[in-house]
């Protein structure tokens, strides 16, 4: 997506199930207007495999960097988004499906 409205950064170390859960919940939001960044910061669990199920489900992209805090993560998300405004959510969060619309 070239113009989304919404950049969800998420910061993630060692969650990939979490992540997993999240990403599902972005795909049931009725508004569909947004990116997602996902950030692994440095993890020994990865979660490149389970956002690589989404790549053509989602505007998403991946970045693996060594470790250095969420603070840190989000800030290397903030410096990689498209859109207007930024969301972070962290890798436990389950959004219901009028997330958007509701931010709207």
């Amino acid at each position: 997506m070239n113009n989304p409205k919404y950049s969800v950064v998420i910061p993630v170390y060692n969650r990939p199930d979490e992540v997993k859960e999240l990403l599902e919940s972005l795909l049931l939001q009725t508004q569909k207007n947004f990116e997602v960044i996902v950030v692994d910061d440095g993890s020994a669990s990865p979660c490149e495999e389970v956002v690589k199920a989404f790549f053509e489900l989602l505007s998403i992209r991946y970045y693996f960097k060594p470790n250095s805090g969420p603070g840190p993560s989000r800030n290397f998300g903030f410096e990689h988004a498209k859109g207007d405004y930024y969301i972070v959510f962290d890798s436990d969060c389950i959004l219901p499906p009028g997330f958007f619309s509701s931010v709207e």
